[in-house]
């Protein structure tokens, strides 16, 4: 689904996380509010998936490979950091099930209850959100084994890729991947997030994310969330303008083995001037690739409208979203009136025929 005008959008994008209850209620409730605006859907990340990636330290703290040194306050996470264990080398590391397959086959049977009882769209597509390796094991692992543990989760991650493509048929799949600590690395405005071995902060990261697409397979939908980061519900640093998302984004368009379908930019609530938008003008996605802006926020329909008169001189037709997941600190009728200021800013397009 794409916009048929910047000026009012007609498609809507659900970035990953949701604070409800249940995987079904997610797709009742976006389905019932959103309709035809929504060309994918996600279940919603509950449970111990609601902050991201936390849930995947004790599968870290749990591998036998790994120790834990004291716990890093500075971070404000408490965790305590992981690194290899005494005596284990780099090339012994290994990771199995990381969980994300998983999850998703067990959702999928709720999406395909959903869809089978009319809740969401009939051609919607079932939208996996998976974080890079780089962010777990930057946000968990220190020192000079993060690399070493790094490359193994990699490899782990790819072989989840491929469970996922396995058990879901293509047609009804999409894959996000939650671009993060990568994007606050190139945004440059916290030195600290770079490692001091990365001498090209955009190759290592290209790098990366090249490896990654290339294991999703060409009739699964790819697509990129490009994240500040949602400690507590505010970003990790509030974007100066779209100048390094736009960089990233056109790096991401030229660079991967594997065609996009979207790229989502948040966009901070107090931005509905032009100079945050003026950079989109160098937007160079493909032109069947989807552009959506996180312009929707809790202060409701009427600011929502303004950050998209603020944006449409600049960008081509664009859906809408939130900047980031609408889990943390949220409550469900918070959620709900999200969700309303969504499908109040757009306009539901028509249909086209009968179901599949």
């Amino acid at each position: 689904m794409a916009a048929t005008t910047a000026a009012e959008p007609s498609s809507v994008h659900l970035v990953g996380s949701i604070a409800l209850d249940s995987v079904p209620e997610v797709f009742q409730t976006a389905g019932r509010v959103l309709g035809r605006r929504l060309g994918r859907i996600p279940d919603g990340e509950p449970g111990g998936r609601r902050l991201w990636i936390s849930w995947q330290y004790p599968l870290l703290r749990a591998n036998g490979y790994l120790r834990a040194g004291p716990p890093d306050v500075a971070s404000g996470m408490g965790f305590q950091p992981l690194a290899l264990a005494p005596g284990v080398k780099a090339a012994d590391i290994h990771f199995g099930e990381l969980g994300y397959a998983r999850e998703a086959r067990a959702s999928y049977e709720d999406f395909l209850a959903a869809r089978a009882a009319g809740e969401i769209p009939a051609d919607a597509r079932f939208q996996v959100c998976l974080p890079t390796p780089y962010a777990v094991i930057s946000a968990f692992c220190r020192g000079p084994d993060m690399l070493a543990i790094e490359a193994a989760y990699e490899r782990a991650m790819i072989a989840e890729i491929g469970r996922i493509a396995a058990a879901i048929p293509h047609r009804d799949l999409c894959i996000q991947f939650d671009v993060c600590n990568e994007m606050v690395m190139i945004d440059g405005q916290l030195p600290f997030f770079r490692p001091p071995t990365f001498d090209d902060p955009m190759a290592e990261v290209m790098a990366r994310l090249k490896r990654l697409a290339a294991a999703v397979p060409e009739d699964v939908e790819l697509g990129i969330h490009l994240c500040y980061g949602d400690l507590d519900a505010k970003h990790f640093v509030e974007p100066r303008d779209a100048a390094k998302l736009v960089e990233m984004a056109n790096a991401l368009a030229g660079g991967l083995p594997h065609a996009l379908a979207y790229v989502h930019m948040p966009v901070p609530a107090g931005r509905d001037d032009d100079g945050y938008f003026a950079p989109l003008d160098r937007l160079a996605l493909n032109p069947a690739t989807e552009l959506f802006l996180g312009l929707v926020h809790s202060d409701g329909a009427e600011a929502t409208r303004r950050r998209i008169a603020a944006a449409a001189p600049h960008a081509r037709a664009f859906g809408i979203a939130t900047e980031c997941g609408i889990a943390r600190q949220r409550t469900p009728d918070l959620v709900r009136s999200l969700l309303e200021v969504h499908a109040a800013c757009s306009a539901e397009p028509a249909r086209t025929g009968a179901p599949s």
